[in-house]
């Protein structure tokens, strides 16, 4: 378990961290959202080392985290951290000695971990000749490489086509399952809500929602109907229906947002004197809904 406990980190009048606390369980995919200049980065600075904070407290299993944090994570910044003239292997083998890894177990664990990512055909390519989803896989090797317990990626998904976010997303899930601790942040709300199972979102520098996607969703006070009708409507059949606001409508899609103690049932009724109904869907709110309301903007 990582616990990260009132993180405070001011630069001259500008408060970056602001009391930061959450956790961040192993065997998970855990999001971490917030606007720009939300404490994202300096947090992640704080947990690898790179920035001392003012106060509070990093640990792991329970421990106070020490000096040896390189040994522990795995980094993966959103820029290139790569040397483009390098070869691939040769590459990410100076980085896992530069981890401590002795020059043999750096080599075998090279061989290894290029196998994982799915890049051992790129071993003898340089990495200025690679595509920017071939460049970030050799940029997940090199965080991977020394075996770290703990794996920070920031932007991870930035540029990717979709068989690329497919093939990312799913070597992270199995990071996650075999027991690494997983924290990435991203601006892509629909695809860590596809991913992660618990979210993180800070704004200010203070966390303002954490804990397990399905629960915050369950916890919320409204829910979200969406109509499909097989002709045009108009939405005059929503008017009398409590503790309903229409969101959006044209002629054949009505978005409804009701609160949690509404019947669809009834909704569902009240749709079907307009017309044929094509899709009913009554979902909780989405991951984009619950960032917007938690920040406030």
């Amino acid at each position: 378990m990582l616990e990260i406990e009132g993180l405070r980190k001011r630069y001259g009048g500008t408060v970056a961290l602001d009391g930061c606390t959450f956790t961040v369980a192993p065997k998970r995919l855990v999001g971490l959202l917030g606007p720009n200049g939300a404490g994202k980065t300096t947090l992640m600075r704080c947990l690898l080392g790179l920035v001392v904070p003012d106060g509070g407290e990093v640990r792991w299993l329970g421990a106070p985290l020490d000096g040896d944090r390189g040994r522990r994570f795995g980094y993966m910044p959103e820029e290139r951290g790569l040397y483009p003239s390098m070869r691939v292997a040769e590459q990410v083998r100076y980085f896992a000695m530069l981890s401590g890894l002795p020059s043999a177990a750096a080599a075998e664990a090279t061989t290894g971990v290029l196998h994982r990512v799915g890049a051992s055909d790129l071993s003898e390519r340089r990495v200025e000749e690679l595509s920017h989803g071939n460049q970030q896989r050799i940029q997940l090797a090199v965080a991977l490489v020394h075996d770290p317990e703990i794996l920070v990626l920031d932007e991870p998904f930035a540029g990717l086509d979709p068989l690329g976010v497919d093939q990312f997303g799913a070597l992270l899930l199995d990071l996650a399952a075999d027991g690494t601790t997983v924290l990435f942040s991203s601006h892509q709300l629909d695809l860590v809500q596809h991913l992660c199972q618990d979210i993180v979102t800070i704004d200010r520098g203070r966390v303002v929602l954490a804990g397990e996607l399905e629960q915050l969703q369950r916890a919320t006070a409204h829910r979200r109907v969406t109509v499909v009708f097989a002709e045009p409507s108009t939405t005059a059949w929503t008017t009398g229906l409590p503790n309903i606001t229409v969101e959006r409508a044209d002629d054949r899609h009505v978005q409804l947002r009701l609160e949690a103690d509404s019947d669809p049932d009834h909704v569902l009724r009240a749709a079907r004197t307009a017309g044929s109904v094509l899709r009913f869907d009554y979902e909780p709110p989405s991951l984009e809904e619950l960032f917007r309301e938690a920040v406030g903007r």
